[in-house]
């Protein structure tokens, strides 16, 4: 699932210390739904800021605990406080998986816990800190492309005659000074150690985690198909890392359904809706896991459009036709093609008459 780093146009980018300041303190904005007398009392401008405020409250994205998130959540805690005392090979998280299964929402909440955690440590007039660090792994990336990505979090200020070697010392001492504990580092797949500029990044990362007393945290698309723990670099990141699989959601056994609709019944107690009945979320459990395949991005899409759609229709309810009729990813749809149901169908035949 996505997290609330989807920023809105103009604000800072999550792989900045202003776009993750602004993300660890973000508070949703929430909406109570008026009763019907009050609602029946809205003249047309006020009636159409409330469905605004409702609008903006389902393109806000829920960030449901599920037992994965907890799992990375647990492990990452666990690490950064064994990782304390040590003065050299600190084990690190790798968290691997398909898209979609919720890798960055997961490694991004790990972040903003142990960062509003260390706050909380903290005396008042500690002095300025920074906990965590978030970066992504940009395509082909080169060791000197991954300094400048730290640089930037940092707003360390580049010129043109700087090498490699003197961004990453002023990457290092900076972290140091501020005592950075936590190193999210996403879309490692990125990374290519049959290349020669792979290897050398794989490096640089190797080299980072010496410098800057911190855990490292590893994000990435089957990480092991992508040949990261290959080769003599690939072992020693094998050796170093602790593993966490994010994988979709699945039905197969009554415990995992149980998990499955637990997740739905969180998420339907977000919806601001009108008309909606309690429980057609997990009523309709199978349809939901037939649309997304168990994705929780994907399943996490699918909620939020349906209510934004029952708000703009009118209907006030998520229904089954609804539910059947938005459009998802392309992986989700051709993993499971929808199914149109006979209103569906008459309806679309309506609007094209019409």
């Amino acid at each position: 699932m996505s997290t609330e780093q989807e920023l809105a146009p103009g604000r800072p980018a999550l792989t900045t210390k202003e776009g993750w300041a602004r993300f660890v303190d973000y508070l949703p904005a929430t909406v109570t739904l008026l009763r019907p007398k009050e609602l029946a009392a809205l003249n047309e401008v006020e009636r159409a800021l409330y469905d605004e405020a409702r609008i903006e409250h389902h393109t806000e994205v829920l960030v449901a605990k599920t037992p994965t998130m907890m799992e990375i959540i647990r492990t990452g805690r666990e690490l950064t406080l064994l990782n304390r005392r040590q003065v050299s090979a600190r084990r690190g998280l790798i968290v691997t998986g398909e898209p979609g299964t919720g890798k960055t929402t997961a490694i991004t909440q790990l972040g903003k816990a142990h960062e509003q955690h260390v706050r909380r440590r903290l005396p008042a007039g500690a002095g300025p800190r920074m906990p965590v660090v978030y970066v992504t792994v940009p395509p082909a990336a080169t060791p000197k492309m991954l300094a400048m990505e730290f640089a930037r979090f940092l707003g360390i200020p580049l010129v043109g005659s700087q090498n490699q070697a003197q961004i990453t010392n002023a990457v290092c001492e900076v972290l140091a000074e501020l005592g950075c504990e936590l190193v999210l580092v996403d879309e490692i797949h990125n990374l290519n150690l049959t290349t020669r500029a792979g290897a050398e990044a794989s490096d640089q990362l190797k080299y980072l985690s010496e410098r800057i007393t911190a855990t490292f945290v590893y994000a990435g698309i089957d990480v092991e198909q992508a040949g990261l723990f290959t080769g003599t670099r690939g072992k020693q990141i094998a050796g170093r890392f602790v593993s966490v699989a994010a994988k979709p959601f699945t039905t197969a056994t009554a415990a995992h359904k149980a998990q499955w609709q637990q997740l739905l019944a969180t998420m339907e107690q977000s919806l601001r809706l009108h008309r909606h009945r309690p429980g057609t979320l997990v009523g309709q459990s199978d349809l939901l896991h037939h649309r997304t395949s168990g994705m929780i991005g994907s399943l996490a899409h699918l909620v939020r459009a349906a209510a934004v759609r029952a708000i703009l229709s009118g209907t006030e309810r998520i229904t089954v036709p609804i539910l059947e009729d938005i459009p998802l990813d392309t992986a989700a749809e051709a993993s499971a093609p929808r199914r149109r149901t006979a209103r569906t169908a008459g309806t679309r035949q309506r609007k094209a008459a019409g």
